[in-house]
């Protein structure tokens, strides 16, 4: 109702203070409050401030081969242990089956070893506070005893491998002194990592790519190191030179777990750098001991299975204390003291995506983001006001709270703002006054009904509330699909566009009634603003509308070209697709893996110079090309043989292009593996299909089926139109693309809705007007509907294409491709597919009413129910 309640106008009112509260955190420096305010801020993403992306991938199958070797080292220890001795033969491992084997020289030995192999199992939890062991053991007929690694065994130790990476990462990152790292988990097994700043994070990815499990051996002095392969019990290591070999017992005689502290210090006779450590009171036991009966003998340290240092134990060491030395640099005996404080890994690590963006690079990116939300605010306000008057300057009003929540919300959540974050702003700008124009459209259609101001208000409002609904919740629901199957960056864009959809809904239909309902009290206008008075003055034409965009009153007959639209668009469709196969869609990095890299020379760019540099790396094709200005340079490499193969063409490629040109600085790095690579197609794939299945669901639920139909339908050849135009622009596909994609789908979801909307309603009034003259009169009423809220997206998605740099470019014009081809599909193929679908089984048996072209009873009811409504107010 057009009436509010005092406690109502104080619960809106508060909204809005609160928003404004929780939003002007954000424009001052964080260190500017004081520790005891819970100040909350929006964090700037990477791409914005700089800094480095890295996604870790824990080598599971590394802790399955643990596994099975500390199983064998189980049968080895307990069978020379046994009284009297075991004798086996053919024990082995087997990785793929996840199984160890060993067959006892005498049959009747094999329930001992089954005994032992039982012993050397783990218990782990399997639900409901059960545990179980993590090993099956079974003595087979010919009398070999197997140990197979249960299905929860293994989980059990990947999730505590896991979990114990990520706590170590951080304490690694904690100690080479970073601030605001962010780690956490990413699916099953990957572990993110974001380091705000870090522009070059060799040394980090150094840090956290090695396992430093550091274990202390004796060596046989007996083997013979010119064997290709060890005896039992013993293993071959290189050492810390060229060339070295060592003989090492594979029984760990003292733990590195057992440290306590390592610091790199100075050796006071050598002056050479090294490593002081020191064993909790369980290592510093055993190290005195293994130390006191092996005096003269060598002590091999072990570390990521290589021998850095093999003293010779000159005496017994009691006190807990030892020393690494070395070819320590200062720097390698700190990150080596580092690795050590912060604990082995369980697992090996693998960096298989990274994304660095330099500092520069990132403020370019602010500088093109704000211009774009500014240029887009600026259309946008102005087009409201010029062509709404001034109920559109209440809707700008709206807008402006609406920005204002949007930020007051994500700074509560300390969600991070992406560059595909601000262009969610920018598009919500447009998104945002649909709601608005459909209820200023819906007013001055009451207005023109004859209906008084208050009661044409109360109409606009109530009869538009269904269409709001359901126009945002496709645009909801395509941008929950893009958040579940997304990733990073464009995860952030969903959340955002989430949010400015909800919190715009909420504007448009209570804070803009509000000041409607305020303007009304003041003035009891028996007029409402809502059509042009040619003849008025300068300020009563402001508040009146300036122009139409299409005239009141068409009756354009489109479904006399309802054949010719909908085979027309087929075609276009047909040679879209034939297009994404051949020639194709250009992948980007996202989806097809690889390397590129930017970089800004200090001078212009000699491409023959650096392409010399990198062509003769091995690395394969190595594009180059210029990039904005001369002295910028974008450089493509092809996807590497696996994840470990990217990362050395990363640094093969940074020291070519060093060498080549010094002081080339090095803007942004993207290298994606193949499995990333893959897992992201994949993904974005399952969003757009799920897109289109929760659509028709939807659709289909709060319509008929034939409205359901045509809109899936028309959404697919929305959709493959799109594709054909990145065919011939060479836009890539990636990530980015995926989410324009679906905004266009949620968006032209949201346009077909409002002409769908209209169709039912006009069903429901005129029981006996021929379809086609219904659907042609549905469309004329919806026109200014259908291109205003085109308009306003088009209107703040032109700036982010001009504006938005070269990274959002690409997204931009997508859009705005997009929208045009929706606004053009909602009349031309959409609403065609109802008419040819729903010709007899739209209309109802009874065809009773009042006659063709005259409203039904229930349409009276519905008007007598908006009257009632506004005599209340």
């Amino acid at each position: 109702m057009m009436h509010f309640a005092r406690w109502k106008t104080a619960a809106i009112l508060a909204v809005l203070l609160l928003g404004v509260l929780f939003s002007l955190p954000n424009l001052f420096p964080r260190a500017s409050f004081p520790d005891w305010l819970p100040a909350r801020q929006v964090n700037l993403g990477l791409d914005l401030r700089g800094g480095s992306y890295l996604l870790l991938e824990v080598d599971t199958s590394a802790i399955l081969r643990e596994r099975l070797v500390a199983l064998e080292d189980a049968v080895r220890t307990g069978a020379s242990r046994a009284s009297p001795r075991i004798l086996y033969t053919g024990l082995a491992s087997n990785v793929a089956e996840r199984r160890v084997s060993v067959r006892p020289s005498d049959p009747a030995r094999a329930q001992d070893l089954a005994r032992i192999l039982r012993e050397a199992a783990v218990q782990v939890p399997v639900g409901g506070g059960l545990t179980q062991p993590d090993i099956a053991v079974e003595v087979r007929p010919d009398g070999t005893v197997t140990a197979t690694l249960t299905e929860a065994g293994l989980r059990a130790r990947a999730t505590g491998a896991v979990e114990q990476s990520i706590e170590i990462v951080r304490r690694r990152i904690d100690e080479s002194g970073l601030v605001e790292a962010l780690v956490a988990r990413q699916g099953q097994n990957r572990i993110l990592v974001q380091l705000p700043g870090v522009e070059d994070p060799n040394r980090i990815k150094e840090l956290l790519g090695r396992t430093a499990r550091m274990t202390f051996h004796l060596l046989d002095e007996s083997a013979d190191l010119t064997r290709p392969t060890p005896p039992p019990g013993v293993m071959f290591l290189p050492g810390d030179q060229p060339g070295e070999r060592y003989a090492v017992r594979r029984q760990v005689a003292v733990d590195g777990a057992n440290l306590t502290d390592a610091r790199a210090g100075q050796d006071p006779r050598t002056g050479e750098w090294v490593v002081n450590f020191q064993f909790d009171s369980v290592g510093a036991r055993r190290f005195a001991e293994v130390t006191r009966q092996n005096v003269g003998r060598p002590f091999a340290i072990v570390l990521d299975d290589k021998v850095i240092s093999a003293p010779v134990i000159r005496e017994p060491i009691t006190g807990g204390r030892g020393q690494i030395s070395g070819n320590f640099t200062v720097r390698t005996a700190n990150d080596l003291a580092v690795l050590l404080r912060a604990g082995a890994l369980p697992a090996p690590l693998t960096v298989v995506e990274e994304r660095t963006v330099g500092p520069e690079l990132g403020a370019d990116a602010i500088r093109a983001g704000i211009i774009s939300l500014a240029v887009g605010t600026v259309f946008v306000f102005l087009y409201m006001g010029f062509a709404y008057g001034l109920f559109g300057w209440f809707a700008n009003v709206a807008l402006v709270f609406n920005i204002i929540l949007m930020v007051a919300a994500l700074s509560l959540l300390e969600a991070t703002l992406t560059l595909p974050g601000i262009a969610g702003i920018v598009l919500t700008l447009g998104t945002a006054l649909d709601a608005n124009i459909l209820i200023n459209e819906r007013i001055r259609e009451e207005v023109r009904n004859g209906r008084t101001p208050v009661a044409a208000m109360e109409a606009g409002f109530v009869r538009a509330s269904g269409t709001i609904w359901d126009s945002n919740l496709t645009n909801l629901i395509a941008m929950a699909c893009l958040y579940a199957f997304g990733s990073g960056p464009v995860r952030g864009f969903a959340v955002t566009v989430s949010i400015g959809t909800v919190v715009q809904m909420w504007t448009a239909t209570v804070l803009v009634r509000l000041l409607m309902s305020w303007w009304y009290r003041r003035t009891r206008a028996k007029e409402l603003p809502v059509a042009e008075r040619p003849g008025a003055g300068l300020l009563e034409r402001l508040r009146r509308p300036l122009f139409r965009i299409v005239p009141d009153n068409t009756r354009i007959r489109f479904m006399r070209g309802a054949r010719i639209g909908v085979m027309t668009s087929a075609l276009i469709s047909t040679l879209a697709v034939v297009g994404a196969f051949y020639p194709g869609l250009e992948k980007g990095i996202d989806f097809r893996g690889g390397i590129v890299m930017e970089v800004r020379t200090p001078g212009p760019a000699n491409l023959a110079t650096l392409r010399s540099a990198t062509s003769g790396l091995g690395l394969g094709e190595v594009g180059l090309q210029q990039f904005g200005d001369a002295s910028t340079v974008l450089v493509r490499l092809p996807v590497q043989g696996d994840e470990a193969g990217t990362q050395r063409a990363v640094e093969a490629v940074r020291g070519a292009l060093d060498s080549a040109a010094p002081g080339t600085r090095i803007l942004r790095v993207e290298a994606v593996g193949n499995r990333i690579s893959a897992e992201l197609f994949l993904g974005g794939l399952i969003a757009l299909g799920l897109s289109f299945l929760a659509m028709l669901l939807y659709i289909w639920f709060r319509f008929e089926w034939q409205f359901g139909l045509a809109g899936v339908a028309t959404l697919i050849l929305d959709t493959t139109k799109v594709v054909g135009f990145m065919v011939l622009t060479g836009i890539e596909f990636n990530l980015t693309t995926v989410a324009a994609i679906l905004t266009i789908i949620g968006f032209n979801a949201n346009d077909k809705v409002v002409v769908f909307d209209r169709m039912r309603e006009n069903l429901r009034k005129f029981k006996q007007m021929p379809l086609d003259q219904l659907v042609d009169r549905s469309i004329n009423e919806t026109l200014n509907r259908t291109i205003g809220t085109s308009m306003t997206l088009l209107l703040a998605a032109v700036p982010l294409g001009l504006f938005g740099g070269t990274t959002l470019s690409g997204f931009a014009w997508l859009m705005v491709f997009g929208i045009v081809v929706g606004t053009s599909s909602s009349i031309f193929i959409a609403a065609p597919i109802v008419l040819f679908t729903g010709r007899r089984s739209l209309r109802p048996s009874d065809t009773g009413g009042t006659g063709k072209g005259e409203p039904a009873a229930t349409e009276g009811r519905e008007a007598g129910k908006v009257a009632a409504r506004a005599a209340k107010a």
